[in-house]
């Protein structure tokens, strides 16, 4: 996807999917502000800048071996201004074989505040969560029919 054409922030939300699908992080990354905070839901407190949030994305496609991750978004709000923008979707991430069958799959709920930059939205900052169960304190990765 030719990024200089993200003029509206579905049009990020489709790099996005392409950029995990194809394990690009030179595609992935451009799609994030230099001086993007992101507050991911594993393992790390908060990514300051796009050095760190580089490295962490590195780290994810590397990880996958033969796999690629099919990317989907549900139930997406948008509230935009002329140069800032708010959009808060559940993402789900599947795993996929080399022969494209689903592995696994889970659902985060992401945050993301866009910035129009140069022509372009930008991720100037990202929330991923999943909420955490009363009983057993652990993250909730499937979403309920219900919610």
């Amino acid at each position: 996807m030719d990024h200089s054409t993200l003029s509206t922030p579905q049009q990020l939300l489709a790099a996005y999917t392409a950029a995990v699908l194809a394990r690009d992080v030179a595609a992935f990354m451009r799609l994030y502000a230099d001086d993007v905070r992101v507050f991911d839901t594993w393992g790390v407190w908060s990514y300051e800048g796009s050095a760190a949030w580089r490295q962490m994305i590195e780290g994810w496609f590397g990880s996958l071996g033969d796999e690629r991750v099919r990317v989907g978004f549900d139930g997406v709000r948008i509230t935009a201004g002329a140069e800032m923008a708010g959009l808060s979707a559940t993402v789900t991430y599947a795993g996929l074989s080399p022969e494209g069958q689903e592995l696994r799959a889970m659902n985060n709920r992401l945050t993301w505040l866009l910035q129009r930059r140069e022509g372009r939205w930008q991720v100037l900052h990202e929330h991923t969560s999943a909420p955490v169960g009363f009983e057993d304190m652990k993250a909730i990765l499937q979403r309920s029919a219900a919610a």
